[in-house]
C-alpha cells in the first residue's frame, strides 16, 4: 500500500448548521470526524486542522492562520506537519467515506505523470477535499498562490486544483456525500438504517466503541443465534453469542486479529453444532410423545 499522511479539515463556521460543532455531530452513534478517521486508519500521520476534541484514534492538531481563514489556509497549515510523499486531504463531514475510496485515490495519484487524484460526485463535480495529492507539487502550488495573493486566507480551492495535473476518480453516490445542512445529517442518519446497511453500520460502530479490531463474520453469528433460538429457546440467542465471544477471547488471548477471528469462527461452529443436537433431541422427544418408539425400525434388523 502507498505510504501516505492525511490532513482532515475540521474547521469552518458551519453556518448552514446554525454554527453547530459539525465534526462532532453524530451519525450512527459516531462523530462525523471519527467516521472519516476510520476510513484512513492506514495513514502514517494524521493531521486535523480545527479545534481540539476527543477522537477515536490519536491525531496531530493544528489551526489555520488566521482561524477561519478557509480551506487553502487550513491545507497549508496541515501540510507543514506532514512528511510523506503522498497526502490525503479530506473534509471532516463525510459519513460514508470508506477505505476503498482512499485506496482508489492513492492508486490514481501514483500513476506516472499525475500530481494527484480527486473524487468526482455523481453529477461530475470535482471534490478537492476528497483527494490525494503528491506532496511536492502541492507545496509548490500553495507557495506560489501565497506569494501571488499575499496569503492563503479566504482563497478558493479552485486556485489550487486548476494548476495541478489531477486524475479523476468516480466516487459513487456515497463516498463524496457531505453534510452541510441538517437535512443532509437527517438523510445520512436515515441511510445507515436502511435494510442493506444497518447491520454493517451497527457492527462497525460497536467495534469502534469497544476498541475492537476484528473482522467479524456477521452471517456466521446470525446463523448461530438462529440455531440457538430455534433449537433451544429464544433467550438462548444473545446469551450464546456472548459466550462464544468470551470463549474466543480466552482462546486467542495475546493473538492477532486473524487468530481472534478464527477463534470466533471455531467457537461459533461448536456452539451451533450443540444447538442442532438440542434441536434433534427435542424432535426425538416429540416423536416419542406422539406414540412413536425411538429407533423402532432398527431393533433386531442388524441395521447400524
Amino acid at each position: 500500500m502507498t505510504a501516505y499522511d492525511v490532513i482532515v479539515l475540521a474547521g469552518g463556521a458551519a453556518k448552514r448548521l446554525g454554527g453547530a460543532d459539525k465534526p462532532g455531530v453524530r451519525v450512527g452513534g459516531r462523530a462525523l470526524l471519527d467516521r472519516v478517521l476510520a476510513a484512513c486508519a492506514g495513514a502514517a500521520r494524521t493531521v486535523v486542522v480545527g479545534g481540539r476534541r476527543a477522537t477515536a484514534r490519536p491525531v496531530v492538531w493544528t489551526r489555520e492562520v488566521p482561524e477561519g481563514g478557509g480551506p487553502l489556509a487550513a491545507l497549508g497549515a496541515g501540510l507543514r506537519l506532514t512528511t510523506a510523499e503522498y497526502v490525503l486531504v479530506l473534509s471532516a463531514d463525510l459519513p460514508f467515506l470508506g477505505p476503498g475510496t482512499v485506496d482508489a485515490l492513492l492508486a490514481a495519484a501514483g500513476r506516472t505523470g499525475r500530481e494527484g487524484a480527486l473524487c468526482t460526485d455523481p453529477d461530475g463535480r470535482d471534490q478537492p477535499l476528497v483527494a490525494a495529492y503528491r506532496a511536492e507539487p502541492l507545496r509548490r502550488e500553495l507557495a506560489l498562490i501565497a506569494t501571488e495573493h499575499g496569503s492563503l486566507a479566504g482563497l478558493p480551492l479552485r486556485l489550487l486544483t486548476a494548476e495541478l495535473d489531477l486524475a479523476r476518480v468516480e466516487a459513487g453516490p456515497d463516498a463524496a456525500f457531505d453534510c452541510d445542512t441538517w437535512d443532509d445529517i437527517a438523510a445520512a442518519r436515515a441511510r445507515i438504517r436502511e435494510h442493506g446497511a444497518v447491520l454493517d453500520e451497527w457492527m462497525t460502530s460497536v467495534k469502534n466503541e469497544l476498541g475492537i479490531d476484528l473482522d467479524v463474520d456477521t452471517g456466521l453469528l446470525l446463523d448461530l443465534a438462529r440455531d440457538a433460538a430455534h433449537g433451544v429457546a429464544r433467550p438462548a440467542a444473545p446469551l450464546t453469542t456472548f459466550l462464544v465471544g468470551y470463549a474466543a477471547a480466552r482462546a486467542s488471548a495475546g493473538a492477532g486479529p486473524e487468530e481472534a477471528a478464527a477463534a470466533v469462527a471455531e467457537a461459533a461452529r461448536r456452539a451451533a453444532a450443540l444447538a442442532l443436537r438440542w434441536e434433534a433431541e427435542a424432535s426425538a422427544a416429540g416423536d416419542t410423545a406422539d406414540g412413536a418408539k425411538p429407533d423402532a425400525g432398527r431393533e433386531g434388523t442388524g441395521t447400524p
